[in-house]
């Protein structure tokens, strides 16, 4: 399959996915949203598995959530920094402090410490322990391959727990205090950190093998 093919049957697959999510929200709401979504998402995945273009599929999707990341954190963190910095001009030269300013950085503090763990794990700067990886080196590419997993694991268990709390907020309708900002989209966040660890997590392993085939090869 060309270049050209692979950009489109992404797009497709971007769009069928959101597609799967608007239909899922309109009939089931919020859990509908997120469970049908996903469920495209792995179908396209399974597709692009069996067609033979594994490797360029997640290519695509690596640029596109690298442009979400980038583009959403920049975006957050802007905002805070000009909100904070508009607060402390307030506040020391006129006297007059901004309530929903601390507010406002709290929640964007709380997007992008969640949002900017799948950044990390692809850029392989989360906090690890190698201390036995240092006594046995051997065993350096099994715990790694075990890490990747437990990463995995985890994101799907953030994923189904935070679904269920957003679903939560949801029926209750809670609030924040001052802006009054519907709960239930702040914990949409918990899903949607699981759902971009889990992509990155599922990338990392498949180049950690590739690339480890290939040294097998060199050596062999």
């Amino acid at each position: 399959m060309s270049q050209e093919r692979i950009f489109w049957f992404g797009w497709a697959a971007a769009a069928c996915i959101a597609a799967a999510g608007v239909a899922g929200f309109l009939y089931l709401r919020l859990a509908g949203l997120a469970w049908t979504a996903i469920g495209a998402y792995l179908l396209f995945m399974l597709l692009a598995a069996f067609t033979g273009n594994w490797s360029r599929f997640l290519l695509f999707q690596d640029r596109g959530l690298t442009w979400f990341e980038d583009w959403t954190l920049y975006v957050a963190v802007m905002i805070g920094l000009i909100s904070l910095f508009v607060n402390v001009v307030l506040r020391y030269v006129f006297h007059y402090s901004l309530a929903w300013s601390e507010e406002m950085i709290r929640e964007i503090i709380i997007y992008t410490t969640f949002i900017g763990l799948a950044p990390a794990i692809k850029n392989r700067s989360m906090i690890t322990i190698d201390a036995l990886v240092q006594l046995v080196p051997r065993l350096r590419q099994p715990l790694v391959y075990f890490s990747h997993l437990s990463v995995l694991l985890f994101s799907v268990i953030i994923t189904k727990l935070g679904v269920d709390m957003a679903v939560l907020q949801e029926q209750t309708s809670q609030k924040t205090i001052i802006m009054e900002i519907p709960l239930v989209l702040l914990y949409c966040i918990l899903p949607l950190m699981g759902a971009t660890m889990g992509i990155r997590t599922i990338q990392v392993l498949w180049w950690d093998f590739q690339k480890n085939r290939a040294s097998a090869q060199v050596s062999g």
